[in-house]
């Protein structure tokens, strides 16, 4: 095992991490918002890291230029996605979680 395949690894391994979080956070979270935020960790760490991995693994070729691509469109997109779909969400009047009140803190 070289260096590239490695490094390749953990960045996927990092990757799959983050993109289990997100998942069990989606699953948790209460309402729309806050798995928006969830989604939004996901599309900012979990998925470029493992398509990085996958690009050093593919080594410099045409691959790994697509997938170099496809991380920079997650990027442009993700935050915009993110704020289009909160946006809606407000408008169609989704009620933000709140804590209870009776509850100690």
């Amino acid at each position: 095992m070289n260096a590239a395949e490695i490094a390749a690894t953990v960045l996927m391994g990092i990757g799959l991490v983050f993109q289990l979080v997100a998942a069990v956070g989606l699953v948790r979270f209460p309402d729309v918002y806050c798995r928006l935020h969830v989604i939004g960790v996901n599309d900012t760490l979990g998925s470029p890291l493992v398509l990085l991995g996958l690009a050093i693994h593919a080594s410099l070729s045409l691959a790994s230029l697509k997938i170099v691509v496809a991380i920079v469109f997650l990027y442009v997109t993700g935050p915009l996605v993110s704020h289009l779909l909160a946006r809606a969400a407000l408008e169609s009047n989704i009620p933000c979680w709140e804590p209870d009140e009776d509850r100690e803190r």
